[in-house]
């Protein structure tokens, strides 16, 4: 996506790629490192990024030549090259064993690609759930996505600031690790070891003092003097429609401010100044950085040499440092610290950003079925289509991907069970979402005291055709043939029918021109059963 006078959005290439070397008879080329999960010094080249077309989700398991690619039990472990921009390729041993959580668990820790979130681990544009030939590719930012890359950029850069964990943010506590086992050493090396203990822990001491029950700190590396959420925000229509996510503000230690744009293929910094909002791409920096820390680094020399320094301390760290305590421990001491400006933290604490499933708190849940019958506002808007709201398949193909938002079903309207394929394929199931959506209504206009129907909206948007529903009680709970008792789930295949529901049809079924017909039950036993309207009902 672009402006009219110069591009914003420029095609980001791939971020990074990761391959299984493998020689024509299925074994690899390369001998195991014995130093799993670590980087190894392997004097291959670097594999290059290749463009892949869509495969059908059989190809995750075969390769092209239709042989699994770890064809025996005795291939428990492997290799794979990680390719990242503005990084040195870097082998990974990995067991097969493992899940594709644990590699971005990795690769989140790494010093060379933990400032980088918004990526998925796939196969031929095939999102993987197991490992295979895997490649990491970027990709487009959302609403949801932005504000996760930014607060671990945020997290990054206070990652040795202590504060945290002394007001427990997070699940964070106090660690007395690296003074327990590391300590000084450079400091200490050459000195006389000295064994005798300090005098404050000595009897007869009157006044012991509380700082050394804390645990040794560093003086802190400042990066930067401020990143929040930009007050321009949220992006209008019109730049909503050119790619815009998300604004923000940083404040650079040489005294300079600069604000920019979260774009869906990455930051970059824009014309806005204090004189007014200019969401233009400013004149001396235009690149799109798919990081936020590569944009930083590029418009501030201090704040490059500070976070080269914080990544440094920080692979230091014992990795149970990093982490959040299962229990957290809250100390009865603490230091005073500085209260340094924060824009996240504050919003952290004061208005909280939730979208998607986390908002979902038991309880608090709207039942729509209920509110349809005395209230008609219901909301105008999903964030379906901008990939704002988590999938309950995600790991399925992305057209047949189902969403649950503040308990409303999604469902985007493609031929996913291919109903309609000698009928035109996705044309057909985008028009008889409309039709669904008439027989819903026809039936609602009846007023008939004694029979619902569900709430329903079609939203076309960006292209799309977004089907909304209401959830029917429980129906998540159990199976779909289960719930249906009148009617067909399988496009006709099967048809069943209820005394109880053809009684309470029949009058709707006058109203609506609908004559009794029957129809065949399409099971062994070979039933011929009555309906008062269409199967698909």
């Amino acid at each position: 996506m672009g402006e009219v006078n110069g591009p914003v959005c420029s095609p980001e290439i791939v971020l990074a790629s990761a391959g299984k070397t493998l020689s024509e008879n299925g074994q690899e080329n390369s001998p195991h490192n014995s130093d799993s999960g670590h980087e190894t010094s392997s004097p291959d080249s670097p594999l290059t990024p290749i463009e892949e077309g869509a495969v059908s989700p059989a190809a995750e398991k075969t390769g092209n030549d239709g042989e699994v690619l770890c064809p025996s039990d005795e291939c428990d472990t492997f290799r794979i090259r990680i390719i990242a921009p503005g990084a040195e390729p870097f082998d990974l041993q990995v067991n097969s064993n493992e899940m594709v959580q644990e590699l971005h668990q990795v690769l989140l820790e790494r010093e060379a690609t933990c400032h980088r979130t918004c990526f998925s681990l796939q196969l031929n544009g095939v999102s993987l759930d197991h490992f295979t030939e895997l490649k990491n590719i970027s990709e487009p930012y959302t609403t949801r996505e932005a504000r996760i890359h930014v607060r671990h950029i945020r997290d990054l850069i206070r990652s040795l600031d202590m504060s945290d964990a002394v007001n427990g943010t997070d699940g964070a506590s106090m660690s007395y690790l690296a003074s327990m086992t590391l300590g000084d050493r450079k400091k200490n090396a050459d000195k006389t070891l000295e064994c005798s203990p300090p005098d404050y822990v000595l009897p007869g001491y009157k006044e012991r003092p509380l700082i050394p029950l804390l645990p040794v700190m560093k003086e802190p590396v400042l990066a930067l003097k401020s990143l929040a959420i930009s007050p321009f925000n949220p992006p209008p229509g019109h730049r909503k429609l050119k790619g815009d996510v998300l604004y923000l503000t940083f404040d650079t230690r040489e005294g300079r401010r600069y604000h920019i744009t979260c774009c869906t293929k990455g930051f970059y910094v824009n014309a806005t100044t204090e004189a007014g909002f200019r969401p233009t791409p400013s004149p001396s920096h235009r690149t799109v950085h798919h990081s936020l820390l590569d944009l930083l680094s590029s418009i501030s020399i201090s704040f490059k040499r500070a976070m080269a320094l914080i990544l440094k301390r920080r692979s230091e760290k014992h990795i149970f440092e990093r982490l959040p305590t299962p229990y957290q421990v809250n100390s009865w001491i603490a230091p005073v610290f500085e209260q340094i400006e924060d824009g996240i933290r504050a919003e952290d604490c004061t208005q909280p950003h939730k979208i998607g499933l986390e908002d979902h708190i038991p309880g608090q849940i709207r039942d729509w079925n209920e509110e349809l019958q005395t209230t008609h506002e219901l909301p105008r808007e999903t964030l379906v289509v901008d990939g704002n709201v988590v999938a309950i398949n995600p790991a399925d193909e992305p057209r047949t991907h189902m969403y649950i938002w503040n308990n409303i079903f999604f469902s985007l309207g493609f031929d996913v069970k291919d109903h309609y394929k000698d009928l035109g394929g996705d044309a057909a199931a985008h028009a008889a979402t409309s039709n669904d959506l008439q027989g819903v209504r026809a039936y609602a206009q009846l007023d008939n005291p004694k029979l619902f129907t569900l709430g329903m909206v079609i939203v076309d948007y960006k292209g799309f055709r977004v089907t909304a529903q209401s959830i029917i009680p429980g129906i998540l709970e159990r199976e779909q043939e289960q719930s249906v008792i009148y009617g067909s789930v399988d496009f006709g295949k099967t048809v069943v029918s209820s005394e109880e529901y053809h009684d309470l049809l029949s009058k709707p079924a006058e109203q609506l021109k609908i004559l009794p017909h029957e129809v065949h039950s399409g099971k062994d036993d070979g039933k011929i059963i009555k309906l008062c309207s269409s199967f698909e009902t």
